[in-house]
């Protein structure tokens, strides 16, 4: 099974310091090391949360340096998905702005015989990592 990791738990995964980090790597380590994925949307997030938040007190290129050096590590299978999907794959569970990128991220695992791993709940048909 190939897993699209959505923002936050690829966050969670790539900075050590991340309150979910523990739960994202036991689980990398209990399914065996899965074949994981990234994306646009997924990679610019996690540039965009590292660089952001005060607390991490990162630049955009250290954040950037963090994420290539988490897709070379040896022991994680990483592949990244490119995103050909407009506005019309958008699922008809989306009802509110905040489940735009949810969803669209959703879709696009779909699409590519993958499933969207996340620790947030709320997305219908997503893995929850537990």
């Amino acid at each position: 099974m190939k897993y699209l990791l959505d923002v936050n738990a690829l966050v969670a995964l790539g900075f050590t310091h991340h309150e979910f980090h523990e739960r994202v790597a036991a689980w990398i380590k209990a399914v065996r090391f899965p074949e994981l994925a990234t994306c646009s949307i997924t990679e610019l997030g996690f540039v965009r949360v590292l660089a952001q938040a005060p607390s991490y007190g990162l630049t955009v290129a250290q954040a950037r340096t963090y994420l290539l050096r988490l897709k070379k590590t040896d022991a994680l299978a990483f592949t990244f998905i490119s995103d050909d999907h407009d506005v019309s794959h958008l699922p008809t569970w989306v009802k509110s702005p905040k489940q735009t990128t949810d969803g669209h991220l959703s879709e696009l695992a779909r699409a590519n015989q993958a499933m969207l791993a996340t620790l947030d709940e709320r997305i219908p048909g997503a893995y929850l990592i537990p």
